[in-house]
């Protein structure tokens, strides 16, 4: 180790006890980072730990702040960047009125490398350090997003969306070439770097049962070996009503929505399912059997009119979930705003979702849902230092409100009520800065 810096200020994150979620609040804490891992050393109060590390390359002291693990968003779409907040559809009728005519140009890549990096400068701004995100139909689109998250240094999920049926002529693949493009990207970037593959069918009325065969085959080829993690799944379960009835007619040998993806060997620990707004019983018993993951998407939900999630369900069943933004059915790419709008489904369902939880639903247990928790979500030695500064003065209301804030508890709800990217003062990524907030 050629030395370590030091990070001051008021830091919170979480951690696991047994089930139980442990918020840790240092009022006056230190993080010690390895310059050359970018990893954390030690975190703790700044005076127990400063004689212990007193030699620093630098030190840096966050005032009215408070440092936290970057936000993990583990659903969104960087296509759909421009598709953000187009008016007045249900989600069948948004994807072909707006989503696909928008992922169609993506086969120009001067465009698909203008939009990844936008999406990638959004994220960042609003302090989300990693992200699953879905691609197009377009193998040169994956190619874009993966060059550019590389060029930051961010720990991403990507894949290229096979789709093979039921979308204008220009996103459609066919299953052979889809598994063969699919099968080059994952050797090309797969666990190279910070880089994470996931096998992308976009949800189960746009492809037919031999494309999903081929999406089961490639969880196979690349699941996980002598200690190299596999392939992630991404893809869309009970968004909406009409969807549910579309696949019903598509699949009417199946059970059920879930049971489509489950004959065909696509759940399990490394598959994240987005929405899961109407699962009956039996879906949500065979989520959890097969240890497959779920990703709450509130303000798509809300936006397209596509229903309410039931958390309280998913946590009685004990399925892993974690809070997402899906941008552009979500409509901010804020986790702060994310938090606020579930927040407020739970009310609507008589359940109080606490802003510990809430928190946690957006960094380790965001973490958890992409088997990545041994390396980001809180601040446990050895994992990577992507965090966020958050400014505690950021608006003259939040600054007023946090006046009365008498504990973490009720810090972390004003934030995620009351927050927005403005809350975003720095950016830091295996100890580096690399967003400063522009001074009003």
């Amino acid at each position: 180790m050629s030395g370590y810096n030091h990070y001051r200020g008021s830091i919170y994150h979480c951690i696991e006890s047994g089930s139980e979620i442990e918020p840790i609040y240092i009022e006056d804490g230190l993080m010690v980072v390895d310059v050359d891992l970018g990893t954390i050393i030690e975190v703790g109060s700044f005076n127990e730990l400063f004689p212990k590390w007193p030699k620093a390359n630098s030190s840096t002291h966050f005032k009215d702040s408070l440092m936290m693990p970057g936000f993990i968003d583990t659903h969104v779409h960087y296509p759909q960047y421009k598709v953000i907040a187009s008016y007045g559809t249900s989600l069948l009728d948004w994807l072909n009125k707006y989503t696909f005519i928008e992922e169609q140009k993506f086969s120009d890549e001067a465009y698909a490398e203008k939009v990844a990096n936008l999406f990638l400068d959004e994220l960042i701004k609003n302090g989300t350090t990693t992200a699953m995100t879905f691609c197009t139909s377009h193998k040169e689109s994956v190619d874009i997003f993966f060059t550019a998250a590389q060029k930051r240094n961010l720990r991403m999920v990507a894949g290229k969306v096979m789709m093979d049926r039921n979308a204008p002529e220009g996103l459609c693949d066919n299953s052979d070439d889809s598994y063969a493009d699919s099968k080059e990207l994952i050797e090309k970037w797969h666990n190279k770097g910070r880089m994470t593959y996931a096998v992308t069918p976009r949800f189960a009325p746009t492809s037919s049962s031999e494309q999903l065969k081929q999406a089961a085959k490639l969880l196979d080829e690349y699941s996980e070996d002598n200690g190299s993690k596999g392939v992630l799944l991404q893809t869309h379960l009970n968004e909406s009503i009409d969807e549910i009835d579309l696949v019903k007619e598509l699949f009417p040998d199946s059970k059920n929505y879930f049971d489509v993806y489950d004959k065909f060997n696509l759940s399990g620990t490394n598959s994240v399912f987005g929405h899961c707004i109407h699962n009956t019983d039996e879906e949500y018993q065979r989520l959890a059997d097969s240890g497959s993951k779920v990703s709450l998407c509130p303000r798509s939900n809300l936006f397209l009119g596509s229903g309410l999630f039931e958390i309280d369900k998913l946590e009685a069943f004990g399925i892993g979930v974690a809070l997402a933004s899906d941008v552009g059915g979500g409509d901010s790419f804020s986790m702060f705003q994310v938090m606020n709008e579930a927040y407020k489904i739970c009310r609507l369902n008589d359940y109080n979702l606490d802003p510990v939880k809430a928190f946690y639903l957006t960094t380790l247990a965001a973490a958890k849902v992409l088997n990545m928790d041994d390396r980001i979500g809180n601040f446990d030695s050895n994992k990577e230092a992507d965090f966020i500064v958050i400014d505690l003065k950021a608006t003259e209301l939040i600054k007023n409100k946090l006046e009365t804030s008498n504990n973490i508890s009720d810090i972390l709800f004003n934030l995620m009520t009351l927050g927005d990217d403005r809350l975003i003062k720095e950016v830091y990524i295996l100890g580096q800065n690399i967003y400063q907030k522009k001074e009003a």
